[in-house]
């Protein structure tokens, strides 16, 4: 309404006349995006002083802007290639006088679209199932309105067409899933030729699902010996898969698939290997655990009874080992005591009690008589005590008349050792 309006005030009294009026555009040849002015140019000597000229621009017999004004330029912030054409511009005196200029012609030079490329939103084209993907559809250069177009696999299976003026384009998918694994491109194009970007693969992952364990013995019973086959497989994943197996929650090994898939491991059974057993799988997108699988390991009789005796083995050399530390102990202490005082004559162990046979007439049942002797020995700033316990017998009257001897028990030694002084070592008491 206003552009008819405009023609109306501009056109009727556009009637040429003989003033020369031209106009020139800046840059005469403009480039999409950027800005053009237009400027109305008169000899100042055709007019009179006080004519007060208004002028007016038009581009395919439409006016520009609001129609008449005093400017003899017009700006055109920004041109595009639909603002190619035919332009001229008018003059009107304050006597109304009309001046035409002569046409021009003005082409808008678009830039071709260049180097166009294709980026992923996750980055790395690695998205897990269920995610959105996004393809942005990049352009380095291109001017005015450019088509982006978006395609799936090698052969160019269309997914969606749009036109924008800008440098990029986004296309979205929601919830990928397993199908959506592809190369995928797109293409962009402003009325030049299109731009194809390179192919960009894209990979759906889906987690594993949980596992299953089976063992696998050779006989219907598992036995020492037998080698079980412990086999973990996860349904549904995306490979690679890395499986661990476990014995009562100890790591026994682990095997990648990475074609996907389930894994086997071998065990040879002990009679240790009795227990619950399970096995992992982990694609990197969170492990999952297989539910605990008994296994009894079967001990044959003969295996039984060499165990037993392990046992008994084991238990006895538990036992004896302090009794036979302590014996060792006494050995050692006893011969260096000998070594001392083969160095230290002026000490000597003394010598046993005279042994002295008792004859009682009596009824009366065997009795046993202690003697103690206590001896100290010196050497150095070292005092031993050694201490001889004699045990004597005393027979009834009722046996024949004979002699009898006792023995000394020397299985009642005791070696003390103390750090004392010289001095103090005459008063150590026997015990």
């Amino acid at each position: 309404m206003l552009l008819g309006l405009v023609l109306l005030m501009c056109a009727p009294p556009c009637e040429p006349a003989s003033e020369v009026l031209l106009l020139t555009a800046r840059p005469s040849r403009p480039k999409e995006g950027s800005s053009m002015t237009l400027t109305c140019e008169a000899q100042a000597a055709s007019w009179k002083p006080d004519a007060q000229p208004q002028f007016c621009f038009f581009r395919d017999s439409q006016a520009l802007w609001q129609g008449w004004s005093s400017s003899p330029e017009l700006q055109l912030p920004t041109v595009w290639r639909k603002d190619s054409g035919s332009y001229w511009c008018e003059a009107k005196t304050s006597d109304l006088r009309v001046t035409r200029s002569p046409r021009i012609q003005i082409q808008v030079q678009g830039v071709p679209v260049w180097n166009v490329s294709l980026e992923t939103q996750p980055p790395g084209g690695q998205v897990q199932k269920g995610e959105k993907l996004v393809l942005v559809c990049l352009a380095t250069q291109g001017t005015g309105d450019i088509t982006f177009s978006w395609y799936k696999g090698a052969l160019g299976s269309n997914l969606e067409t749009k036109t924008q003026r800008s440098l990029a384009a986004k296309f979205e998918i929601l919830a990928v899933t397993e199908s959506d694994t592809e190369k995928y491109y797109c293409v962009a194009d402003n009325g030049y030729g299109p731009s194809i970007s390179e192919l960009v693969s894209v990979t759906v992952r889906s987690p594993v699902s949980y596992p299953v364990l089976t063992l696998r013995a050779p006989g219907a019973q598992a036995v020492v010996g037998d080698v079980v086959e412990l086999r973990c497989e996860a349904q549904s994943g995306s490979p690679p898969i890395l499986y661990r197996f476990y014995h009562e929650n100890v790591t026994l090994g682990s095997s990648s698939a990475p074609s996907g898939g389930g894994v086997s491991f071998n065990l040879s059974l002990t009679p240790e290997h009795s227990g619950n057993y399970s096995c992992e799988a982990d694609n990197g997108l969170g492990p999952q655990r297989s539910e605990a699988v008994p296994l009894r390991v079967t001990v044959p009789t003969e295996d039984k009874k060499e165990l037993l005796a392990s046992e008994i083995l084991e238990g006895l050399l538990g036992t004896l080992a302090p009794s036979i530390m302590a014996l060792l102990l006494c050995y050692w202490l006893k011969k260096r005591i000998g070594r001392r005082l083969a160095r230290d004559p002026c000490r000597s162990p003394p010598s046993p009690m005279s042994q002295v046979s008792n004859y009682i007439n009596s009824a009366a049942p065997l009795q046993e008589q202690s003697v103690y002797e206590n001896v100290n020995v010196v050497s150095g700033e070292e005092v031993y005590s050694l201490v001889y316990h004699t045990q004597q017998e005393q027979q009834a009257a009722v046996e024949p008349r004979r002699t009898h001897t006792t023995d000394q028990d020397a299985s009642a030694i005791y070696f003390r050792l103390k750090k004392a002084s010289v001095a103090d070592a005459d008063y150590e008491d026997a015990m």
